[in-house]
């Protein structure tokens, strides 16, 4: 007679289910150093921030990009599962281990950094809302169609330069529109500049709802792109 437990083993084995913990862990480790960096970085007043966000996000992608494709953003996540690169099991696994790791991040940002000002959060209405929205769907799409194009198209199997490409992508935003959303492009990121104070709480579901249709919608322009590339 099978037991319960022969048959947990056969629907999930052992070596599946480490497989999908490496990835999660390697998902919560990267955003919680973006995060971390995204809040040490302009809490200090640091002219710099947008360089340091964009280089860590380069050098996270490289640590961790081999085994959970260097996410660390639900919204690429959500062009990933669009593209059909994951499932929606991971991705949601992805999405909660984002999260945390923003939140982590977020509260020891808090408990170590001195703020070189006052922290006002960005608060939106009107016009500001209208092109924060604007300016953060563009960006979003951008990073989420740079990442499906460098780091899962069949056409780059073995490129070494896609951390550069996402990292810099970022720093680019940053940049360009930061003084005007934030420059979050990043769910997580915005859920953890939330809990630093950085972006008010009031609107933040803007944020999340314009990252993750950003995502989606750059996942369904390179299907329509690359037919071929399932």
């Amino acid at each position: 007679m099978v037991t319960h437990e022969e048959v947990t083993r056969v629907v999930n084995p052992p070596e599946v289910v480490a497989g999908a913990g490496r990835k999660y862990a390697v998902e919560g480790i990267g955003a919680f150093f973006l995060v971390f960096v995204v809040g040490a970085s302009v809490m200090s007043g640091s002219p710099l921030a947008p360089v340091a966000i964009g280089v860590t996000l380069m050098v996270m992608v490289y640590a961790g990009g081999h085994i959970s494709g260097g996410h660390y953003n639900p919204a690429v996540t959500m062009a990933a599962l669009v593209r059909g690169r994951i499932s929606a099991g991971d991705a949601v696994g992805y999405w909660v281990a984002q999260i945390v790791g923003a939140f982590i991040a977020a509260e020891i940002v808090r408990a170590v950094v001195t703020p070189a000002a006052p922290v006002t959060a960005l608060t939106l209405a009107g016009h500001a809302l209208a092109a924060a929205v604007v300016v953060e769907l563009l960006f979003t799409f951008a990073l989420a169609y740079v990442v499906l194009n460098v780091a899962t198209s069949k056409d780059h199997p073995d490129n070494s330069f896609y951390g550069l490409a996402i990292g810099f992508t970022v720093m680019a935003g940053a940049i360009a529109v930061g003084g005007i959303s934030g420059g979050a492009f990043n769910p997580a990121v915005a859920i953890g500049a939330a809990s630093m104070g950085i972006l008010a709480w009031p609107t933040i579901w803007i944020y999340l709802v314009v990252e993750l249709v950003a995502g989606a919608a750059a996942g369904l322009v390179f299907r329509a792109l690359n037919p071929a590339d399932k």
